[in-house]
C-alpha cells in the first residue's frame, strides 16, 4: 500500500477504471492544465470534502511535481484509505507525453 504509482501506472489504472484521481491544486493550476479524468478538491479542503472520496475504491493524489499530493496521501492512509501519490506530478505526466486538458493547457505554477 506505501507505493506511489508512476504517471505510466495511474494512465494504465484510469484506462480501467480501478482508481479515483484528485487533483489537490489550486483552481489556477488546475485550470490552466490538467488530467482528464478525476475530480479536483484543493489540498487546504480534502479533509472538510473527505466524504466525496470512495473509501472502498483505492485513490491516487496528484498536484505539480508531487509534494502536496505526498501530504494527501500520507493524510488519506492514516485515516484508512488506500491512497496513492503520482510520482513526479503532472509535470511527470506532461513530461512523458501523457495527455492534458485542455489541448493547449500547461503546468502552472503554484
Amino acid at each position: 500500500m506505501d507505493q506511489d504509482y508512476t504517471p505510466e501506472q495511474v494512465a494504465e489504472l484510469l484506462a480501467s477504471s480501478t482508481i479515483q484521481l484528485v487533483d489537490v491544486r489550486e483552481t489556477h493550476e488546475h485550470a490552466a492544465g490538467r488530467i482528464a479524468a478525476g475530480d479536483h478538491i484543493e489540498l487546504g479542503e480534502l479533509t472538510a470534502r473527505a466524504g466525496e472520496i470512495d473509501r472502498d475504491v483505492p485513490i491516487v493524489f496528484y498536484c505539480r511535481s508531487g509534494g502536496r499530493s505526498a501530504m494527501a496521501t500520507e493524510a488519506f492512509r492514516t485515516a484508512g484509505f488506500d491512497a496513492h501519490n503520482m510520482a513526479g506530478g503532472l509535470l511527470a505526466w506532461h513530461g512523458r507525453g501523457l495527455p492534458i486538458e485542455p489541448p493547449d493547457g500547461f503546468v502552472a505554477e503554484p
